[in-house]
């Protein structure tokens, strides 16, 4: 198992992520900025739906990933997207 292509992939997905985050509040925000949207999300109890939109990113970079043949990437995205899951479920029950 090659560890750095892994760390790589990991990375790749928490960066996707967090880039597919910041669109979605812009694209749904309507004119508000970031923390406005980020806010208003946790109050009404929707930020779990905006993680989730966000991790669409991470289904391309995968999907790049599998193409070039860049299999331990690839499972580094997928393992940060298990992860981003398993966040947006725990922060869900609390």
């Amino acid at each position: 198992m090659n560890k750095k292509d892994l760390i790589i992939g990991i990375l790749v997905g928490i960066v996707a992520n967090a880039v597919g985050l910041i669109a979605t509040a812009t694209i749904l925000g309507q004119g508000d900025d970031f923390t406005t949207v980020i806010e208003a999300a946790i109050k009404e109890g929707f930020l779990g739906k905006l993680i989730s939109l966000g991790a669409i990113l991470n289904l391309i970079a995968f999907f790049i990933f599998i193409k070039k043949r860049q299999d331990y990437r690839a499972r580094g995205v997928l393992i940060a997207t298990v992860f981003i899951a398993i966040f947006t479920f725990i922060f869900k029950l609390y």
